[in-house]
């Protein structure tokens, strides 16, 4: 394995790019469906559910053109960190103005950090990813990505930290192997954690890897329907560790004192995201 020279993985920062959508309305209808979605359907001049502007600005790289691990290779617009696992790490979003069904959307994107740890199983990189998501010349939704990287040997364990108590609605699913296929289809993702068991066992992990933004885009589904008259403000949401299809998700969350507390808790009792909404 490569050493980790930060200062030549930091001249990508302020690197940029541009894409531009259509919020079409076949997407969503279609995660609408993955969902088994009690929410209104997807209707042209709606507003899009929170965090399903995910569905949306993929970078449509050629099959030929991808790495071993499904993602696209290193050193476009993402440094070429020289660790193989890469996952979601967390984010932060400020909502301006709803994203709506038909809306034609300009996407700003610009690496803002690259930080180098020393985890206790090892190096981890951290690389951070800002987006502007701009509609009829105005912002409607800024975004900040935290994107990790690390060594195989490092796959995190399943979650042992304790979950929040006296929530006021939750609800448990298990996510399988359709339902992570359908969100990796939606969101062109190919990374093979997703749906490689073979893969996933060769990382260290016991089964596929729930998505990251599938756990945030269920904590947020479920607060909707238990809040619909909530405005959300601003979203942080932080993975604490993997899920695995097959296994009980449980969502949970409270609201009080203007400020929305969600968590993910997985197989064993732990949580697994944890997602603080801010309300007005």
């Amino acid at each position: 394995m490569s050493e980790i020279n930060l200062q030549q993985l930091q001249t990508w920062v302020g690197k940029t790019q541009t894409a531009a959508d259509v919020i079409a309305p076949a997407p969503a209808r279609k995660l609408h469906a993955a969902l088994d979605s009690d929410l209104p359907m997807p209707e042209t001049g709606a507003a899009l559910p929170l965090l399903w502007h995910w569905l949306y600005f993929h970078q449509h790289t050629p099959t030929a053109e991808l790495s071993a691990d499904g993602h696209a290779k290193r050193g476009g617009f993402l440094p070429p960190v020289p660790l193989p696992g890469r996952m979601w790490a967390g984010g932060r979003l400020r909502f301006f103005h709803p994203l709506c069904i038909g809306d034609e959307v300009n996407l700003e994107s610009k690496i803002a950090a690259v930080r180098h740890k020393q985890g206790r199983s090892g190096a981890l990189v951290f690389v951070t990813v800002t987006h502007r998501y701009v509609c009829g010349g105005r912002c409607a939704l800024e975004e900040e990505c935290d994107l990790v990287y690390r060594n195989p040997a490092a796959a995190p364990k399943p979650a042992s930290a304790p979950a929040a108590a006296s929530p006021q609605w939750r609800r448990t699913r298990r996510p399988g192997p359709v339902l992570l296929f359908r969100y990796s289809a939606l969101t062109f993702n190919s990374h093979r954690i997703h749906y490689d068991r073979g893969y996933c066992a060769a990382e260290g992990y016991p089964g596929l890897v729930v998505h990251g933004p599938l756990i945030a885009t269920l904590l947020m589904h479920d607060f909707t329907r238990r809040a619909p008259r909530q405005t959300v403000r601003h979203c942080t949401y932080r993975a604490l560790r993997p899920a695995f299809d097959g296994a009980p998700l449980e969502t949970a969350g409270r609201v009080a004192n203007g400020r929305g507390e969600l968590w993910a808790v997985g197989e064993g009792g732990g949580v697994v995201m944890e997602m603080g909404l801010g309300l007005g």
